[in-house]
């Protein structure tokens, strides 16, 4: 489990590509390396992976082509920087909400709003998932628990304050850029048991 609260950016340093498979390595910050063991669980924007390697800072994970498929981490480049997040431990303070890291699709940045101490980000995401996402509600983006500004048809936002900027790669991403998405797994579970009632009623009349 993740909470959503990112505890550092990393690099990638190195990337190796195989058929429908791809193993990269990130150089981790000094503070997320004590008590890190293979077969660890380390959310990638918000992705969840399990370390295969560690040699100093340097620390890999292999990703298959789901992971490929659904997220953002296929279109990561050498030098690439990725949200960060190692699994919740009983008894941690969880400061945003819980994650599972299993991101259900990308959204698209539709529009980026800069004010003074501020940044307001609308997203667009499938049709088919934005009947998820509720005005106050919790998401997760790039790994980064957030609230919900407003949704109108297909799209959301979030409003951002300096703190959440500084900390993460969101201050970067720009028009167009893909983002993975968590929605909130309660949420989630609400609405497809209410669409699997409503859909059962409706076969039985």
């Amino acid at each position: 489990m993740f909470t959503g609260i990112v505890q550092g950016v990393a690099e990638v340093i190195a990337i190796t590509e195989k058929q429908d498979f791809r193993t990269h390595t990130l150089r981790l910050p000094a503070a997320l390396l004590p008590g890190l063991e293979l077969g660890a669980s380390v959310a990638h924007n918000g992705c969840c992976l399990t370390v295969t390697a560690i040699n100093g800072d340097q620390v890999s994970f292999d990703l298959m082509r789901e992971t490929l498929r659904v997220t953002n981490l296929g279109l990561l480049q050498t030098g690439s920087l990725v949200n960060i997040e190692r699994a919740a431990r009983f008894g941690d303070e969880i400061g945003g909400h819980a994650m599972s890291g299993h991101i259900l699709c990308m959204a698209k940045v539709a529009r980026v709003i800069d004010l003074p101490n501020n940044r307001t980000v609308w997203f667009e995401l499938p049709a088919e998932h934005i009947k998820y996402v509720f005005a106050k509600g919790y998401i997760g983006i790039d790994g980064i628990s957030l609230t919900i500004g407003e949704v109108t048809d297909n799209r959301f936002c979030v409003h951002l304050i300096p703190e959440t900027l500084e900390r993460t790669i969101i201050k970067s991403r720009k028009v167009g850029d893909l983002i993975n998405i968590e929605v909130d797994p309660q949420t989630q579970a609400i609405v497809e048991t209410v669409e699997r009632v409503l859909a059962q009623r409706g076969a039985a009349a």
